[in-house]
């Protein structure tokens, strides 16, 4: 199980276990991470997991939540990634990080308005498959599904990822956007996660994509 390593001026204070789906961060004491300090907001951020996933999450606070020198909206944490809330870190350790391997590979976003799609590095896992797009400016275009995590959608509008685990490859809903509507799968919301199978047609904001096993 992955945790989070709550530290202050490089001492550590406490150790959280993501033991549930969503846990929240903040200055007021009814959070399940308490950090009594004035730079860290009443509900400044949330950590949001599925199974071996775990995402963070600002909640709009007023100094932000900072992940390698930037400030996040949402973020896909990776094993030894550290959150600067106010004056205190917060490392995210995953369950294999004693064998050096990581929860998650580098993310992407594919963009409704964007140019074209850049691959990233191979990641192990079980099978292969790949995104075709069906609509839009990059219908046509394909991208190889190579990392163990991978962004689909637009920030603020709707945004989904796919993930690779031994069962197979499935789709989570990180944000449903302002209208909180969820992605689809065949014309169907796809709820939190959904398993995905061969010749799945995947829609997140407003890009049709179909899901192939290779």
């Amino acid at each position: 199980m992955a945790k989070l390593v709550l530290s202050f001026n490089g001492d550590v204070v406490t150790e959280y276990e993501l033991d549930k789906e969503v846990l929240t961060i903040g200055r007021k004491p009814d959070n399940d991470i308490h950090i009594e300090n004035p730079a860290v907001s009443s509900h400044h951020a949330k950590i949001l997991t599925f199974l071996n996933d775990s995402f963070i999450e600002d909640l709009g606070s007023t100094n932000g939540t900072i992940i390698n020198g930037n400030k996040i909206t949402k973020h896909a944490l990776q094993n030894g990634d550290s959150a600067v809330i106010g004056k205190h870190d917060l490392m995210y350790v995953s369950a294999n990080a004693e064998s050096g391997e990581s929860d998650f590979e580098n993310t992407m976003i594919i963009r409704p308005d964007a140019d074209g799609i850049a691959a990233d590095t191979t990641a192990s896992g079980p099978g292969t498959a790949k995104l075709q797009i069906v609509s839009g400016a990059n219908a046509g275009k394909e991208l190889q599904l190579t990392k163990i995590l991978t962004t689909l959608g637009k920030p603020d509008v709707q945004v989904a990822a796919i993930t690779r685990r031994p069962a197979g490859y499935f789709l989570i809903t990180v944000d449903a956007g302002k209208d909180n509507k969820m992605p689809l799968v065949n014309g169907n919301e796809a709820g939190k996660q959904h398993a995905l199978s061969d010749g799945d047609i995947i829609e997140v904001a407003d890009v049709k994509m179909s899901f192939q096993l290779t």
